[in-house]
């Protein structure tokens, strides 16, 4: 068949092989040695990168295998209650990270070198709120222990942390200085982002495992570290941010110079109704879009005649400013470019009026005769190791403001812990979370680095982990290099109503007809993740993605509700099947049709299970690499041989 020339110029979308590595050598002195194979095929699952760039550890692959109907439940269980469960063994908020996480997972996703990534956010929103309306319920502890752990702070880590403890049969109380837990989930994240009642759901979901709770209590003034000492077996720190920063230039300390932690706590504690007519938001991260997204919802709020000048007190934010209209600017040090926020985000800000202005520093918060700020004086700059270096002779403006809020950083409350601050308003970790110097104390969330609350959720997980080791005494174990949860398939063997028999500890060459083991398995999942290069791309079709349906915040504003629609369940299942299920099996026969030798058969059905779909007849084999050059996952490497 002949093809145009316009055809032949026409880059390829999917190669295999370079220029030249197309043509093998010869078959007969590559493969055949003295009778015997040359490096037949070998099974390997490894993590996918969705997986690997998820803080809270989610077996991602696992449960969009479930919403795609790939791995079935069992026992009558629906599959939405089976994904769920998958879910929430490492995240127990699939409803509100399905609206807020800024999904590093996607930007890793594989999936991007064919069309574009799965949208995994959108899926498990969908799970999530099933959940939610279902009422699906944590499961009871299949023992108690009987230990007793503290869990100071009642947000992302504390609560994670306290999940996981109860799900091990600990006993977790708890202690919240605020009058509800959530933490920055519910004092930092606008409730049009997340609703009241989706983050009170799946709070008491965990409450309801039997985790105590004593709000209205900070430790440190109402509960000393001798009374934790005394009362509890071992201790989390979950106490997250609290407080915001300022940067450290002239005029930073007037009355209406705000930080943004401070303000979104005000609004969402309702004590912040409107905003002054000149905001200015200094920062350039994903709290500063929050910032000015709020200030410029507060603005058509207003509470006064306009022109009339505002009197202003050391506690601003909690005081109503009486501009409506207000003219919002985003500032950051960063280009526009390389701005920190979402590009979401930042498309919200930038719908919303918000002027943003790249590339520039704050030099000195300028001031009006009674001490207030009255505008911000900036110079041009570029980044140079992560900080703002000032550019000689660049280019020096100022911009007039009624108000000035820092969104530059968060430090913890330590007051009354000095015991354990690090120096740096933090606590430090160690390798398992771990507080140095104080045995049976361990750490996680934004106390430790402010970053995502995802990560906050890790945290807790692996802390929890830690803390049951230490409980029981023994000697904790290294974590793996690629700490995630991970598919298991001895356990979806046990699923799907199969076990191994026992191994004799013979050597054998070939496992393939063996029940001890499977088809020459190998999991590398701890220490590999997948690279697309891996896997062949070219069984994919180009396929868009979901779109998920969100409202204009200016509408979001003008009529309430949220602003993130929850997709249908036809929607989530067709987004499913976009997941190209990397390092593990997706059950597509490629390596049945296209071997030579028939050498590669399904498993019976009566013995298949998720990652034991097929075998390899060693017998038949010749080592010709056809069914690892047709693997799209990358799940069928060449072993077994030199």
């Amino acid at each position: 068949m002949s093809i145009s020339a316009k055809e032949k110029s026409v880059k390829p979308t999917f190669r295999r092989y370079r220029d030249g590595d197309a043509t093998r050598g010869s078959w007969r002195e590559v493969i055949f040695q003295a009778g015997h194979s040359h490096k037949c095929p070998t099974y390997v699952q490894r993590t996918p990168p969705c997986q690997g760039g998820c803080p809270s550890g989610e077996d991602i692959r696992g449960w969009l295998d479930i919403v795609r109907g790939l791995d079935k439940p069992t026992g009558g269980r629906a599959w939405q209650e089976y994904a769920f469960r998958r879910l929430t063994e490492a995240n127990p908020f699939p409803s509100v990270m399905g609206r807020v996480c800024p999904a590093p997972c996607e930007s890793g996703c594989n999936r991007n070198e064919v069309d574009d990534h799965v949208g995994i956010n959108a899926v498990e929103q969908f799970i999530g709120d099933t959940a939610l309306k279902e009422g699906y319920r944590f499961d009871p502890p299949a023992r108690e222990t009987g230990k007793r752990v503290a869990v100071i702070g009642g947000g992302p880590a504390g609560l994670s942390c306290a999940y996981q403890l109860r799900r091990r049969g600990h006993e977790p109380t708890i202690l919240e200085e605020k009058a509800k837990l959530g933490g920055m989930l519910r004092y930092g994240v606008p409730r049009y982002r997340v609703p009241e009642a989706i983050l009170d759901g799946e709070v008491q979901r965990i409450l309801g495992m039997g985790v105590a709770v004593r709000v209205n209590c900070r430790v440190g003034k109402d509960v000393s570290l001798e009374d934790l000492a005394h009362d509890y077996d071992a201790v989390f720190w979950g106490i997250g941010t609290q407080l915001g920063r300022k940067l450290p230039i002239p005029g930073a300390d007037a009355p209406n110079c705000i930080d943004g932690i401070e303000f979104l706590h005000a609004f969402s504690a309702g004590r912040l109704s409107s905003v002054p007519k000149r905001v200015i938001v200094i920062g350039g991260g994903d709290t500063s879009i929050d910032v000015t997204t709020v200030a410029r919802k507060l603005s058509g709020q207003a509470g006064g005649a306009a022109g009339k000048p505002a009197t202003y007190t050391a506690d601003m934010v909690t005081a109503q400013a009486v501009f409506g209209g207000a003219q919002v600017t985003l500032t950051t040090i960063f280009p526009l470019a390389n701005i920190q926020a979402s590009p979401r985000e930042v498309a919200d800000a930038r719908s919303l009026n918000v002027d943003i202005h790249g590339g520039v520093m704050p030099l000195e918060i300028l001031r009006d005769e009674k001490g207030h700020a009255r505008g911000v004086r900036y110079g041009a700059c570029r980044i140079e190791k992560n900080l703002p270096v000032r550019i000689e002779g660049g280019r020096e403006f100022e911009l007039e403001c009624d108000l000035v809020i820092f969104a530059v950083g968060q430090k913890g409350n330590l007051t009354g812990l000095e015991a354990l601050n690090n120096g740096r308003d933090a606590i430090s970790a160690g390798g398992l979370f771990e507080v140095p110097g104080h045995p049976g104390h361990f750490v996680g969330g934004d106390i430790v680095t402010p970053h995502l609350l995802t990560t906050a959720i890790g945290h807790g997980w692996i802390a929890a982990e830690a803390i049951d080791v230490y409980l029981a005494g023994a000697v904790p174990a290294k974590r793996p290099k690629v700490d995630k949860h991970q598919f298991e398939l001895i356990q979806a063997l046990r699923h799907a109503g199969l076990e191994l028999t026992d191994y004799s500890h013979e050597a054998v060459r070939g496992t393939y007809q063996a029940g001890f083991a499977v088809h020459n398995f190998d999991n590398r999942a701890e220490r590999e993740i997948i690279k697309s290069s891996e896997q062949f791309l070219g069984h994919f079709a180009p396929e868009p993605r979901l779109e998920r349906e969100e409202r204009r915040l200016a509408e979001v504003f003008a009529n309430g509700g949220e602003r993130i629609k929850t997709p249908l369940e036809e929607q989530a299942i067709t987004e499913a099947r976009r997941c190209m299920s990397c390092g593990l099996c997706v059950e597509c026969d490629n390596c049945v049709v296209y071997c030579p030798q028939t050498a590669v058969k399904r498993v019976p059905k009566a013995e298949h299970a998720i990652g034991r779909y097929v075998f390899t007849d060693y017998g038949r084999c010749i080592g010709c690499h056809v069914c690892h050059d047709v693997c799209p996952t990358g799940y069928i490497q060449m072993g077994l041989g030199e």
